[in-house]
Parts: C-alpha cells; sequence; structure tokens
C-alpha cells in the first residue's frame, strides 16, 4: 500500500478486520481464557477475547489503572459486583470502572465476552527511592 504523498503506508495505521469474534467465540476446539489479544504496534488500546467454560469463573479482582467496555459475545453468565448480580447475554454491552471489584461466571454453555481497554503504560523499573 502506497499513499501518493508520502509513499509506503505502516501497516499499522491502516484500518483492517483483524479476526471473525463469533467464530472464535463458539469454536468447539477453541481455549478457555484469552483466545485472541489485539497486539499491532503503535495502538493505544488492549483488546482480549476471553472463553469461560461452563460453570467456569473469573475470580473477584480489581483494575486499579483503566475502565474496561466487556462485550459479551457468546454464551451466558453473571457479572457479581458491589451492585450485585447482573445477567450476561450476547450484545451485553457492560462498563467496568477502574477500581470497582467484580467476578464474571459463565452458564451452562460457557461465555465468551470482549473487552476493550486503553492500553497500560509498560512497566519501569524504578530505583528504591521512586518507590518510597
Amino acid at each position: 500500500m502506497t499513499d501518493p504523498h508520502t509513499g509506503p503506508l505502516d501497516p499499522a495505521s491502516v484500518p483492517r478486520v483483524l479476526c471473525d469474534i463469533a467464530s472464535l467465540a463458539t469454536a468447539e476446539s477453541a481455549p478457555t481464557g484469552a483466545v485472541w489479544r489485539l497486539a499491532e504496534s503503535g495502538r493505544q488500546l488492549d483488546a482480549n477475547l476471553v472463553r469461560i467454560p461452563p460453570e467456569g469463573r473469573v475470580d473477584t479482582h480489581v483494575e486499579p489503572e483503566v475502565d474496561v467496555l466487556l462485550v459479551v459475545v457468546a454464551g451466558e453468565g453473571t457479572l457479581d459486583s458491589e451492585a450485585g448480580p447482573q445477567s450476561l447475554a450476547p450484545g451485553c454491552l457492560t462498563w467496568l470502572p477502574r477500581g470497582t471489584a467484580r467476578s464474571i461466571s459463565a452458564g451452562d454453555g460457557g461465555l465468551s465476552y470482549l473487552t476493550v481497554h486503553r492500553r497500560r503504560p509498560g512497566m519501569r523499573i524504578r530505583s528504591r527511592r521512586d518507590s518510597a
């Protein structure tokens, strides 16, 4: 690909289809856990397609740094938080504010969802003085 004004385009800066999440979310042989991750260089976002097996669970955790959008793409389950249990089903778009405790449980058929959030900064090595 070439831009007539600047020459060859950086592939990371061109919009493109990355995957078919519906196929990945429902594939019989797909593993559980994060089955796809956004890995393009230079990105400002992170995204993951996560599969939880039938009756599986993501234990209670807190994301202290970033808000997360969660989109259910297959299956059903429950989001548990301080607000109480909330049903999750395909098409459900959920906002998970940073700093809130939550857990996710899959139903009888499992649960697949896409998470999207701002990319976290890379780890930095700091001196002992900086961490005090």
